[in-house]
């Protein structure tokens, strides 16, 4: 795998400030940081509920019908 040297990332970032140009790269680098974020946290399961929350969910009516005829 190829490294990426300093001189490649300052190539990188002189090819996007001419592309974007001054005023839209911050909110292009602010997209990206958020976009990353929120994939991490999708990947991590960072919006999961706690287990307490999932123990306390109410059971489906069929699931808690069928609870009551083996308890028969």
């Amino acid at each position: 795998m190829p490294n990426i040297g300093p001189m490649e990332i300052a190539i990188v970032a002189i090819i996007a400030l001419l592309i974007l140009g001054p005023k839209r790269l911050p909110e292009a680098g602010r997209g990206l940081g958020r976009g990353m974020r929120e994939f991490k946290e999708g990947i991590t399961g960072g919006g999961a509920k706690p287990v307490a929350e999932v123990e306390a969910a109410p059971q489906p009516v069929a699931a808690a019908e069928a609870a009551a005829v083996r308890a028969d």
